[in-house]
């Protein structure tokens, strides 16, 4: 059933619930009728055991009981198939209408029994045809005379004829009532799925060059809303992973053409004529800058697969961010001091993870800040504990402000906000999507805010 279809599923469930309804009110049916014919049968019984028992208490003498047979004859006219006997203390039959049917094997139990009243109506067979009675002792008004029995019965006969037939046409309905729940739940599951059926036909026509089809949720009932929606969402996301992917690509293959170039280009100078081994020397120094060029790109991007991937899980030791820093300004101190930048730290805090992937991280944005950081002014960077225990480290700089569509892109893959000074910096757009994914890798998070020409990357480590 897990892999039947949804119209199938509610087809069958449409089907056995409404079948076991029918099945349910045919049965109450069944009873309420066959209760129905029980209580009139026992009022009627009930009406003629009041009769005799009325006839034989006005009897004061045996020439009173001899008139009791033609009164009774009389009282049974237009009373088809009902029957009365009367037993004496002796099993005498003392009357009997011309039409009783009386086994007198059922008189005889309950005197056998030691019973003389039954409190409920019996149902018996006889000859083929089936009775209910009800037997009650009854006195005269014979002073001295023993009660005697009376028994009243009436042929149920058309009643349980009745009863078959109602059964038989109940069921005749109830399985017709079942197709038609087949065939009109087959159909009301078909059209109830029909925005299914669309959705899935809108989903059709997208593919990797038609990113941009999105569906509208408005055209679908309540229920698919919600999943249309989050739909448009996987495809806004798809459509910017494919945009980013589509960039990277076309970015890393004119990053990697331009050394690859540089390279080609002094090999088939070198070659052009013959040349002295000092500059044969010369061309080999050039190309070993292009390949250490291409070495750190490919570093760098196998290092950006890896953790992208989860492959890299930094180890658990105890980093105090405050002396990484003061290390790093150790190392840039002399690119600080060729372009007049200052370098300031304020705060401590310690944080979990691996010492040389966080310095790598805030070295990266360090270099980043210096190189954008105008002569005279200063590159700060703070240390923060939040009320929550997380740290936070941040570098803040100054110089040209970076416009607010480029700042939810720093941090992609070789991009730049000025394509013009590609050839100018000393990177390959790398560096501050490694950061990224070094903090992401710790547990952390990174922003970039740039207003009023300055510009501040804050980082956000967990609690240790």
């Amino acid at each position: 059933m897990r892999s039947a279809s949804i119209t199938l599923r509610l087809t069958l469930f449409f089907a056995i619930v409404s079948t076991a309804v029918l099945l349910g009110v045919g049965y109450l049916i069944i009873v309420a009728v066959q209760a129905h014919f029980v209580e009139l049968d026992t009022v009627e019984l009930n009406g003629k055991l009041d009769l005799v028992r009325h006839l034989l208490a006005k009897a004061s003498s045996q020439s009173d009981l001899d008139a009791i047979p033609q009164t009774l004859d009389d009282a049974l006219v237009g009373h088809p198939g009902l029957s009365i006997v009367i037993l004496g203390s002796d099993r005498r039959v003392l009357f009997a209408s011309s039409d009783a049917a009386f086994p007198f094997a059922v008189l005889d139990g309950n005197f056998r029994d030691g019973r003389t009243e039954r409190a409920e109506p019996t149902v018996w067979e006889a000859n083929g045809h089936t009775f209910r009675d009800v037997v009650a002792p009854v006195r005269t008004g014979i002073a001295g005379m023993p009660s005697v029995t009376v028994a009243v019965a009436v042929n149920i006969d058309h009643q349980r004829t009745f009863l078959l037939a109602l059964g038989e046409k109940l069921w005749i309905a109830i399985a017709m009532g079942a197709f038609l729940t087949v065939l009109l739940g087959w159909i009301a599951a078909r059209r109830g799925l029909a925005p299914v059926r669309e959705m899935a036909a809108a989903a059709k026509q997208i593919s990797a060059t038609r990113l941009d089809n999105r569906i509208p949720p408005s055209q679908f009932p309540t229920e698919l809303r919600g999943l249309a929606q989050a739909f448009n969402e996987m495809l806004a996301r798809l459509e910017d992973s494919f945009r980013r992917l589509s960039d990277f690509s076309s970015d890393l293959a004119h990053e990697m053409r331009t050394p690859v170039s540089n390279l080609v280009t002094q090999a088939e100078v070198a070659l052009a004529r013959p040349r002295s081994t000092e500059e044969y020397r010369e061309v080999l120094h050039s190309s070993l800058e292009e390949y250490a060029r291409l070495g750190r790109m490919i570093s760098d991007m196998l290092f950006l697969a890896k953790t992208g991937n989860g492959l890299i899980v930094p180890r658990d030791e105890r980093v105090d961010l405050a002396a990484e820093t003061r290390r790093l300004f150790d190392f840039y101190g002399a690119l600080a001091e060729e372009r007049d930048v200052r370098l300031c730290l304020d705060g401590e805090g310690s944080v979990g993870g691996e010492a040389l992937m966080i310095r790598r991280a805030i070295s990266n944005l360090l270099s980043n800040a210096i190189r954008h950081t105008s002569a005279g002014d200063s590159v700060h960077v703070s240390i923060d504990t939040q009320e929550s225990g997380a740290i936070q480290l941040c570098v803040e700089n100054t110089g040209e402000t970076i416009a607010a569509e480029h700042l939810s892109r720093l941090f992609d893959r070789f991009y730049r906000v000025d394509p013009s000074r590609q050839k100018a910096s000393e990177g390959a757009g790398l560096g501050l999507a490694i950061t990224k994914s070094i903090v992401e890798a710790h547990g952390g998070d990174i922003g970039v805010t740039s207003q009023q020409h300055r510009t501040r990357f804050n980082i956000t480590f967990p609690r240790y």
